[in-house]
C-alpha cells in the first residue's frame, strides 16, 4: 500500500519504519526544513555544542521494548537530569528532597524527621483540594508552595494556580532522601550523536521517502494517511483553535561555564523566564569551551507559533470533543502523536504508541481506527 505520513517527528518516523519493513511504501512529509520534530538537535557552528533547538529532551522510560528500539538506532550515553532552581535569592535542588528541605528551613533533619516536619507544614484543613494551589498547600504547606510552585506555575501556564486542576499534582512532590535525579525511570540516557541522527537512522529504509518543506494537500494520493500535525489544523481550524502554550527562547553564548548545570529553574514571579538551559551540559561526555544557553519564556500560542503544551482545561476539552467527532467522520486518516491527539506525551510514550499504531494497521488495515489512543 501507499502510505502518507504527515510529520517527520517521532510518530511519523516510527510508524513509517514499521510499515516500510512490512513492505509498504511510505512517503513522509514535513512542513519544516528538518526531520525529528521538536526533538531536533544540531551542532552550534560557533561553539560545536549539540543544541536541543526546541528545548531540552531527556530520554527516560520503564518500557524495555522502547529502550531496545531507540538503542537500535542510536548509541545512548548515561545521563540523569539534575535540575536546580533559584528562588528567593538562593539555589536549591529539584525535585524537593531532603537537601532542599534542610537548606530551605535551615535544618539538619533525618528522613523520618523531615516527613513529620513537612506534614506539620501541610494545610490539613483542606480535606478535598479543588485546584492546583489547594493540592500543593495540602501536600507541602505555604512556604514551599510559594517558593517552588506558585510563581513557576503562573509563568508556565499563564494563569493562577487556582484555575488549574488539582489532578496536575497527583502525589506528594517531595523525596525524603538526597536523591535529586529528576526522573525515576529504570532507563535514562541521551543519544550520543543527538536526536536528529537517531531519527535519520529510523527513516533509513528503501521503502521510505521523505519530503521536507512540504505542506499537506488533501489531493495527495495515498491508501491511508497518518496525521501527526495539530488535530484542529487538519480541519483548517474551522471550529476554532485548541489552546496551547508555546515557548520563546532567548539564546545567548558564553565563554566558559555559565551556570554549572543543564537546567536552572526560576521560581520567582518577578523573573520573566521560567528557566535557563545550558546545552553543553546535556552532553557531559563532550568538552567545549564556549557555551550556548536559552532563557525560556512560556506564553499562549497564537497562529504561526509552535504548539508545545496542550492546555486541556474545560473550554479546550469541549472544543476537542467537537474535533474528535469531525475526525471520526473522516475516512482513511488516523490521528497520532502529541499534536494529533492533543495530549502531552513524553518521547517514550510517543514511540510506544507509534509502534502499537503500526501494529494495529498491520493486523487489519481495513479496520484502522481514527484514533488508536483516544484524545478524551
Amino acid at each position: 500500500m501507499d502510505i502518507l505520513l504527515v510529520g517527520a517527528g517521532l510518530s511519523g518516523a516510527v510508524i513509517g519504519r514499521a510499515l516500510a519493513e512490512a513492505g509498504h511504501h511510505c512517503r513522509i512529509i514535513d512542513s519544516r526544513d528538518h526531520i525529528a520534530g521538536n526533538c531536533y538537535t544540531r551542532r552550534d557552528d560557533e561553539t560545536g555544542v549539540m543544541m536541543h533547538v526546541y528545548g531540552p529532551h531527556i530520554f527516560h522510560t520503564d518500557d524495555e521494548g522502547v529502550w531496545d528500539y531507540v538503542n537500535r538506532h542510536a548509541t545512548f550515553m548515561p545521563y540523569q537530569n539534575r535540575v536546580k532552581t533559584t528562588s528567593q535569592g538562593a539555589v536549591y535542588s529539584l525535585p524537593i528532597n531532603l537537601l532542599t528541605i534542610n537548606q530551605f528551613f535551615g535544618q539538619v533533619l533525618r528522613p523520618d524527621e523531615a516527613r513529620d516536619f513537612i506534614e506539620a507544614k501541610a494545610d490539613t484543613s483542606i480535606a478535598d483540594p479543588q485546584n492546583f494551589e489547594e493540592q500543593a498547600l495540602r501536600f507541602v504547606g505555604r512556604e514551599l508552595y510559594e517558593a517552588f510552585f506558585k510563581g513557576y506555575t503562573e509563568k508556565q501556564w499563564g494563569c493562577s494556580p487556582t484555575e488549574l486542576p488539582a489532578s496536575i499534582l497527583k502525589r506528594l512532590p517531595v523525596r525524603f532522601n538526597y536523591d535529586d535525579n529528576y526522573f525515576f525511570h529504570r532507563f535514562q540516557g541521551m543519544p550520543r550523536d543527538g536526536y536528529t541522527a537517531m531519527v535519520e537512522s529510523i527513516l533509513d529504509h528503501p521503502n521510505i521517502e521523505v519530503a521536507l518543506n512540504t505542506d499537506y494537500d488533501p489531493d495527495m494520493k495515498a491508501d491511508h494517511v497518518f496525521w501527526s500535525g495539530p488535530l484542529d489544523g487538519y480541519f483548517g481550524y474551522r471550529l476554532g483553535r485548541l489552546g496551547y502554550r508555546t515557548l520563546d527562547f532567548d539564546a545567548f553564548r558564553y565563554d566558559g561555564d555559565y551556570q554549572g548545570c543543564a537546567v536552572m529553574n526560576y521560581g520567582d514571579r518577578q523573573v520573566p523566564y521560567t528557566r535557563i538551559t545550558e546545552h553543553k551540559h546535556f552532553s557531559p561526555w563532550e568538552s567545549h569551551q564556549g557555551s550556548v544557553c536559552y532563557r525560556e519564556v512560556s506564553r499562549a500560542a497564537g497562529p504561526g507559533d509552535i504548539p508545545y503544551y496542550p492546555i486541556r482545561l474545560v473550554e479546550e476539552k469541549s472544543l476537542l470533543a467537537q474535533y474528535v467527532a469531525l475526525a471520526e467522520e473522516t475516512p482513511g486518516v488516523t490521528f497520532v502523536g502529541r499534536l494529533g491527539t492533543y495530549r502531552y506525551l513524553d518521547m517514550d510514550v510517543t514511540i510506544r504508541e507509534a509502534l502499537d499504531t503500526a501494529g494495529v494497521f498491520l493486523r487489519d488495515s481495513a479496520q484502522m481506527p481514527t484514533f488508536v489512543q483516544a484524545p478524551l
